[in-house]
């Protein structure tokens, strides 16, 4: 191990004893909400890399307790300032010229200084209005140092954590794979890109522009958007704007990335939400969730299924998308979601949110032995932001009613709009074919039991362990009567003066008598222990 790499590796394990943060669980430390707060103040403690982890993992209910979640929320991207003279060094290593060949003006007093990055303002030689964003020195070095020695840690406490239904190492690697396309600005730049394609043609929507030119792994140009940020209610009422038209306008945007994009802007808090010129504006694009056209197409089912409860859509929904992770009882799965049902669904939909539901039914899923796809954790959690944002600008919108609408757009055969001709043409025949066959198998059906040829499977979960319980039931069975005739052979010799007589008494009896105890008392500790006197 270098000398850097140690030395960082004594300071990480100091700090965390320091606050208290044991490599194995210790069933009588201090209070959660106190370990939380302790979890929180080491992250602060070590550094950016732990303040980008603590974020991410604020993000995943389905890792992280939800005592950690509220403290983890606390960590703030405040950082200590570059100076000038680092944000040239890495102008003059990244563009190979000077920061005035660049811009015509640029403010060296930052607008927000990150873990990871420092933002200023500036103008380009062509009159245009820019942000730049500029990444640390070294930072991605010191990151991934980081990231070698808490994967290095993860491996020698694998085989101490029993009760996590994520594997440690497993949920490090994932996160190292994020905090990768975070350092790396020209796959934000790409994103932009996409969001902006796929928005084109949404005219309340205005996406800034990316300068190509100026933009590399670590600094990003973009276009300066002049606004008001979207909680800034008194300026907007001022200034003219409808706060409900607003909301809908926000909500069926947003919807639409989701559900019909699969492609959604994964940190939409009012400081990445501004309105200008009369229209909504999304910025910084370094976090985004993106939903495979499978899990795109489940989730307007399951939202149609939470609106008419049906109970089979959802539990479907659940095991096609997730990841078995152990034993799933499908009878215990539906009860719960029936449950989720009972509870959730029987207010007005006014009052249903969807984040809520979405992390009830993740919760169902850990619950269950299952574990939910990643960018659909990052969902729920972008949309509790979402609507925290419509909740402050404008209570009285019916979010989930909006959500409904726009899926089914007013036509009821809203799930063949994505459907080429050849696909409807194939499902078309594929339905008509399996239709005319039914009366067939059922007269198959229906011969097979005439003749006696049927055979119908009976499957018993954990047969195993019932016939082992069985067996066991039946040996303390018979070892207690063996025992029973051993007390009354003994009986019997003592009883006749059998031979070898010791003060009257027949030796092999007394002797039958003693093994007879010894063996009744060990079966008598036996079911004891088991639990099941």
């Amino acid at each position: 191990m270098k000398k850097y790499t140690l030395d960082r590796f004594r300071q990480i394990i100091s700090v965390l004893t320091y606050y208290g943060i044991g490599l194995i669980k210790d069933n009588k430390a201090e209070d959660k909400k106190k370990q939380a707060e302790n979890f929180r103040k080491a992250f602060e403690k070590l550094g950016p890399t732990f303040i980008k982890i603590g974020q991410i993992l604020s993000t995943r209910p389905d890792i992280v307790p939800e005592e950690y979640i509220i403290e983890l929320k606390k960590l703030q991207n405040d950082a200590v300032k570059m100076s000038i003279e680092d944000v040239k060094n890495v102008f003059r290593e990244e563009m190979k010229k000077e920061i005035n060949e660049c811009f015509l003006e640029f403010n060296e007093v930052p607008l927000a200084s990150a873990s990871v990055s420092q933002v200023h303002e500036g103008i380009l030689r062509d009159g245009r209005k820019v942000v730049i964003k500029v990444q640390r020195p070294n930072i991605k070095k010191l990151m991934e140092e980081d990231m070698r020695i808490l994967i290095r840690l993860a491996r020698l406490i694998k085989g101490r954590i029993k009760e996590t239904l994520v594997d440690p190492l497993e949920a490090l690697n994932e996160i190292k794979a994020m905090t990768e396309k975070e350092l790396d600005f020209r796959i934000e730049g790409e994103n932009l890109k996409q969001f902006k394609e796929n928005n084109i043609n949404v005219i309340p929507l205005r996406v800034p522009d990316v300068v190509n030119e100026f933009s590399t792994e670590k600094i990003l140009v973009m276009e300066k958007i002049e606004g008001y940020k979207i909680n800034d209610k008194e300026t907007l009422i001022s200034k003219g704007y409808d706060l409900d038209d607003i909301s809908q306008k926000l909500v069926s945007i947003y919807f639409k990335q989701v559900f019909k994009d699969g492609f959604f802007h994964g940190d939409p808090h009012p400081g990445n939400i501004f309105i200008s010129e009369k229209k909504i504006c999304f910025i910084d694009f370094g976090i985004m969730g993106e939903i495979s056209p499978e899990i795109k197409a489940s989730l307007n089912d399951v939202i149609i299924a939470l609106g008419t409860k049906d109970i089979n859509k959802i539990v479907d929904f659940i095991l096609s998308i997730g990841v078995k992770n152990g034993k799933v009882e499908r009878n215990v799965l539906y009860m719960d979601v029936e449950n989720f049902l009972d509870i959730y669904l029987g207010t007005s939909l006014k009052n249903i949110k969807i984040s809520q539901m979405l992390q009830e039914l993740m919760l169902i899923s850990s619950k269950n032995n299952i574990l939910m796809p990643r960018d659909l954790v990052l969902l729920a959690r972008s949309m509790v932001i979402f609507e925290g944002v419509i909740t402050e600008l404008s209570p009285n919108v019916d979010i989930l009613t909006l959500l409904m609408n726009t899926i089914s757009s007013g036509n009821k055969f809203f799930f063949l709009k994505d459907m080429t001709r050849e696909e409807l043409i194939y499902r078309a025949y594929d339905f008509a074919k399996s239709t005319f066959s039914i009366p067939t198998k059922f007269l198959e059906l229906v011969d097979s039991v005439k003749g006696g040829r049927a055979k119908f499977l009976l499957q018993v979960e954990d047969l195993d362990k019932s016939i082992q319980a069985l067996n066991k039931m039946v040996n303390r069975v018979v070892f207690s009567m063996i025992i029973a005739a051993m007390i009354i052979g003994s009986s019997l010799i003592i009883y006749n003066q059998g031979p070898i007589q010791i003060y009257g008494m027949s030796l092999i009896g007394l002797a039958g008598y003693f093994v007879a105890a010894i063996l009744g008392l060990w079966l008598i500790v036996s079911i004891i222990k088991s639990g099941t006197l």
